[in-house]
């Protein structure tokens, strides 16, 4: 989840895109996109390969042009202006930095192209070293640099000259999960500290909920929902978004009085404020719990363990019901705690707060 404290944000939006779209051929790559970025905020647009994520991110850059639609920079209209008069820094997952430059002269390299002055070149480019915590690096070549180093250097080079936006598109990918996870952090932090306004590609769901103020959730060339983290896994609006983040138990049931009754003997009671009818249901396992003997619970489930997974920090807890629907539940592990054995008896449970109710979605 995003830990990062509250923020306020300036009601004008820095970035707005209105219906854009853009097409190769009969190809749909992005469909009517609509998207405010407020000054300051930290968006990512996450979904799988093909949703249109880097596309709409092209669109915007200035790198591709859109079919239709409009692109508005700092209340500007820039939906045909050039790359490099759209005051916008990019971050790429393979860092381009140039093999023959020092640190120093990667960083100074927009400034000298801006033709700034020597002194104000040595000035930023140092501060900008300090801001990514690699000064000491300033005459070695990318070469001699690990993978994170190389990160920070192209992250110090893209903030140099202070642009309005800052794009990344994967900026993380090469790298390992452990250095990947402490560079989320610190990209984070300084995109706090200096109150820049950042859009964010990546397919990796946990880096979009660790890292942002708002996800842009993307699917088959459209924008399928845009909320906070906590929002958008808690309260998904689509079955998509349901299945796409995190794990979750879906299943079709029906709603009757208050009284929702699904597959293999699933009951969830006090459901209020939803007409009667068949309806897809979607439970975090998370939200499931093994209940005692005797113990009741609004929502509840009867089986056999099918399995129990040790995952580190949690369990993962598979229950298979009378007609073989499988749910799965999660729960912290502890040390010499046991895990449930395969094949014995089980009821699950859960609050009915926790049972996320979607209208019943046509197939694919």
């Amino acid at each position: 989840m995003n830990t990062a404290g509250p923020h306020t944000f300036t009601s004008q939006p820095k970035l707005r895109t209105v219906a854009l779209s853009k097409s190769y051929g009969s190809v749909v790559a992005l469909a009517d996109a609509n998207l405010d970025v407020r000054e300051g905020e930290f968006v990512t647009l996450l979904g799988p390969s093909g949703s249109g994520k880097t596309t709409l991110l092209m669109n915007i850059a200035g790198l591709v042009l859109p079919s239709s639609g409009e692109v508005w920079i700092g209340g500007k209209l820039s939906t045909f202006l050039p790359a490099h008069l759209r005051d916008i820094g990019m971050v790429f997952q393979n860092y381009a930095l140039f093999p023959h430059l020092t640190v120093f002269e990667n960083i100074a390299f927009p400034l000298r192209m801006r033709r700034a002055p020597e002194a104000t070149i040595a000035k930023e480019v140092m501060r900008c070293l300090e801001l990514v915590r690699l000064p000491e690096l300033a005459q070695r070549l990318p070469r001699e640099l690990s993978g994170g180093q190389q990160q920070r250097i192209a992250l110090a080079r893209c903030l140099v000259y202070s642009p309005s936006i800052v794009l990344m598109d994967e900026p993380l990918g090469a790298l390992d999960k452990k250095l990947r996870d402490q560079m989320q952090l610190e990209i984070k932090a300084i995109q706090r500290r200096l109150g820049i306004t950042v859009l964010y590609v990546t397919h990796d769901q946990d880096e979009a909920m660790t890292m942002s103020d708002r996800v842009c959730l993307m699917n088959k060339a459209h924008i399928e929902q845009i909320d906070a983290p906590e929002a958008l896994y808690f309260r998904p609006k689509s079955l998509f978004a349901a299945d796409f983040l995190g794990d979750s138990n879906i299943f079709t049931a029906q709603l009757r009085g208050g009284r929702l009754e699904g597959p293999g003997g699933i009951v969830v009671r006090a459901i209020a404020g939803t007409p009667d009818g068949r309806i897809s249901t979607v439970i975090r396992p998370e939200s499931m719990r093994l209940l005692a003997p005797g113990e009741a619970a609004e929502g509840e489930a009867q089986g056999v363990v099918d399995s129990a997974v040790f995952v580190g920090g949690f369990a993962r807890i598979f229950v298979r019901l009378v007609d073989d629907t499988v749910l799965q539940a999660k729960r912290p592990t502890q040390m010499g705690a046991a895990l449930p054995i395969a094949g014995t008896a089980a009821r699950l449970g859960w609050p009915a707060a926790a049972t996320i109710l979607l209208p019943l979605e046509p197939p694919a």
